[in-house]
């Protein structure tokens, strides 16, 4: 269901030929995350002048915010080939054994969702960073015999959405860590600007900014929001983007003017109707309204915390005041008059 959401932070099939199209190329280009960026410049300066690879560097933050468009820019900017693959996809020793093998000295291994690495490919990754080689086990038991690879000196790059689920060993061995925020309404409307620039498509600043404001604050759901108002005005208009316009498709999709859709309100819903405004407990939350208790963790969440209708505690997850004026109900022990509308 979250894969099918337009305003899913979550990478879709159909985002990835398009992200190839607009990613941006360099530091230069990269819109937002400044203080990010005024650290890697200066980090990369660094280690090209004095010929050696980068740290490990490990991103962390909610999905959609550029991650992984930061890996391949640090590639860039350090001339050297990437490796692209996932925790998920790393299951065995010899899978990443085959992987750090064939890079070549000052390349970059990109893992995304570093965090669901398992803990015996964890082990064979210490070594790697710290010491730049590879042990490998021959045999079993009392036979067994370690053999020792040397490998080239590569710069290891982590992506997650989960930081607090990787394991503090892991952790300690990247000598950058940086996360990245949410973008500002500005930020967005001048990515969204580039994007139609690249695309060739005429939007006026209205409507930029209106898709900024309903993308929650997230670059890669405003690409997206971008691509469906443009189809609907070569649908219904002449493919120019007009103020006007962009609400009609908006209202299409179903999109309010902070970015939710009906998942976001049926869960801020049930948390203020079903349990009185919580606490609720996150497995109890996940039964209530059929979602997996990560992706409420993971998607929902963020955003919802940083508008302000959600907050976590101790016991569970609760609704904020603002939740109720949103919804237009009434909060507990309040009069009805004291909402608006």
């Amino acid at each position: 269901m979250e894969e099918e959401r337009i305003i899913s932070a979550q990478e879709q099939k159909s985002d990835r030929s398009w992200d190839l199209t607009l990613r941006p190329q360099s530091l230069v280009e990269y819109i937002g995350q400044n203080q990010v960026k005024e650290n890697l410049a200066v980090v990369l300066e660094a280690a090209q002048k004095r010929k050696e690879p980068l740290d490990h560097v490990l991103l962390f933050g909610p999905p959609g915010l550029g991650k992984t468009t930061l890996a391949y820019i640090i590639a860039k900017e350090m001339g050297v080939g990437i490796k692209v693959t996932s925790g998920p996809a790393i299951s065995k020793a010899g899978d990443l054994a085959a992987i750090i093998t064939n890079l070549q000295e000052g390349d970059i291994l990109f893992i995304d969702e570093i965090h669901r690495l398992n803990k015996t490919i964890e082990e064979i990754l210490y070594p790697a960073m710290e010491d730049y080689a590879l042990d490998i086990i021959l045999g079993k038991g009392p036979s067994a015999q370690i053999l020792r690879l040397d490998l080239p000196k590569f710069t290891l790059i982590g992506a997650t959405t989960r930081y607090n689920l990787i394991s503090s060993p892991l952790r300690d061995r990247f000598g950058l860590t940086f996360r990245l925020d949410f973008y500002n309404e500005e930020e967005i409307a001048e990515i969204v600007k580039r994007s139609a620039n690249i695309l060739a498509v005429n939007i006026d600043k209205d409507s930029r900014k209106e898709i900024a404001g309903r993308s929650r604050a997230t670059p890669r759901i405003a690409n997206r929001i971008l691509k469906r108002v443009r189809d609907y005005a070569q649908v219904k208009a002449d493919g120019n983007i007009s103020f006007d316009l962009t609400q009609k498709a908006m209202d299409m999709m179903a999109i309010d003017r902070y970015g939710l859709d009906d998942l976001d309100r049926r869960l801020l819903q049930v948390i203020a109707e079903n349990f009185a405004g919580g606490p609720v407990g996150l497995g109890t939350l996940a039964a209530a309204v059929q979602e997996e208790a990560g992706t409420i963790e993971e998607i929902f969440e963020p955003y919802l915390m940083q508008l302000g209708f959600l907050a976590r505690t101790a016991k569970g997850r609760i609704a904020t005041d603002k939740t109720y004026q949103y919804l237009n109900i009434k909060k507990p022990g309040e009069s009805q008059n004291n909402l608006f509308s």
